[in-house]
């Protein structure tokens, strides 16, 4: 039996979130490399490896990310709260023959 609180999200909305954001970072990953290929030779060397250093390890990230999902909760969802032993039963008198003092 779940809580509304403690439901997971619905399988849909989370599988069109972790698309959603796989497309943002493959876009990103787009816009490193045209931006390294353009500025090639316009530039400091440099600031072109940067950007393709970017497209070459932004897919990597993207699939980690992308898989990254629906992960549980450790949250203790107990519903039942255990009973106090301690004041409930008494220690037997008798040494532990089975018989129970009144």
């Amino acid at each position: 039996m779940h809580r509304i609180t403690t439901a997971p999200e619905p399988l849909a909305d989370d599988v069109a979130r972790r698309t959603r954001r796989y497309l943002a970072q493959m876009g990103l990953r787009l816009v490193c490399f045209l931006a390294g290929v353009l500025t090639w030779g316009v530039v400091p060397g440099w600031v072109s490896v940067i950007f393709l250093v970017g497209a070459v390890v932004l897919p990597y990230i993207a699939v980690i990310l992308a898989n990254a999902g629906r992960e549980r909760r450790d949250e203790p969802t107990s519903l039942v709260t255990p009973r106090e032993l301690g004041s409930a039963a008494e220690p037997p008198v008798d040494g532990g023959r089975g018989e129970w003092a009144p």
